[in-house]
């Protein structure tokens, strides 16, 4: 569920007035994880890398209150749960939005990604959540290259990740991803302590 907050009951105020109509209002981080926990657990469990990555992703945004809040049209909307998005390839080869409801029960995550991504791929049809905050996520994991932003679109606020092909070290396996926010929504603060908190959970993901 969602719902309108006034701006100045919440800790947002002050950035709602500075960035709600900055023309260019978002910001994007770079941090390389640690993903090597990730790729073994994938490996041991054959759960798809990509689903546990969202799931991380989910796990650490959860504990940030800020990601409950979003802008959209010129408001504050609050939120009581938080969705992850993937790109799905469809059957014709083109891609697709599907998103994901975040629960900290792994299984469940893992059921509800494996069922809607094969429902959306061979619908072809979007599956969206609109009442639940989404964090975007973009995984171009067959290709190598150094880094991707996400474009900012104006109806478009969301938080949104995207990441590339990880590589393997000596001693470790390291992914690169960049975060992007809108200034409404959060501060530099909270976007690095999201990130050294998906870095934690890859580190304590469990199964």
């Amino acid at each position: 569920m969602k719902q309108e907050v006034n701006p100045q009951t919440t800790s947002r105020a002050y950035a709602f007035e500075m960035w709600m109509k900055a023309p260019m209002p978002m910001v994007t981080f770079f941090k390389t994880l640690n993903v090597k926990r990730l790729v073994k657990v994938s490996r041991q469990t054959g759960m798809k890398f990509n689903m546990l990555m969202c799931y991380c992703i989910g796990k650490a945004a959860s504990g940030i209150k800020e990601f409950y809040l979003l802008p959209e049209a010129g408001k504050l909307m609050q939120f009581d749960g938080i969705a992850v998005n993937t790109i799905v390839m469809k059957r014709d080869g083109e891609v697709a939005s599907c998103d994901i409801p975040f629960s900290k029960d792994l299984s469940l995550f893992n059921r509800q990604y494996m069922q809607l991504t094969t429902q959306v791929s061979e619908s072809g049809i979007n599956h969206d959540l609109p009442d639940s905050m989404v964090i975007g996520t973009s995984a171009l994991a067959q290709y190598d290259i150094d880094g991707a932003v996400g474009m900012y679109s104006g109806p478009y606020n969301n938080p949104f990740l995207i990441w590339v092909k990880y590589k393997h070290r000596l001693l470790t396996t390291t992914l690169t991803v960049s975060f992007q926010f809108h200034h409404t929504q959060m501060d530099g603060a909270h976007a690095a302590r999201f990130l050294n908190a998906l870095q934690q959970e890859i580190n304590n993901l469990t199964c």
